[in-house]
């Protein structure tokens, strides 16, 4: 899927495939903290996604928008989390069958 504006879900078909996939949550992490992370977790929250967001797995150029975005609008929109804490609740998660333990 070819992201073409800010958000994933603008003009791409990701919101039908995720449902149609049966998905209720995203993890979100990004290289734009302001623009394409925030923008794709208001889109997802407002599709009614629970959105998660990876704050250890995001930057921005602007440092104040960044922290903006940390600090104010991301609780707004979903859960923040570490990169660590989201592999660690994976490792944990049922039906896990191979055994195996990530490390980050």
């Amino acid at each position: 899927m070819t992201k073409r504006r800010r958000s994933a879900f603008h003009d791409t078909g990701l919101d039908t495939l995720l449902r149609d996939l049966g998905v209720t949550q995203v993890m979100l992490a990004g290289v734009s903290t302001s623009a394409g992370a925030e923008s794709t977790a208001r889109s997802a929250h407002d599709h009614g996604y629970h959105v998660v967001l990876a704050t250890g797995a995001m930057a921005d150029p602007d440092p104040d928008s960044h922290r903006h975005s940390l600090e104010r609008t991301f609780p707004e929109l979903g859960e923040t989390t570490t990169s660590a804490e989201i592999i660690e609740f994976l490792d944990r998660r049922p039906g896990r069958t191979d055994g195996a333990t990530r490390r980050p």
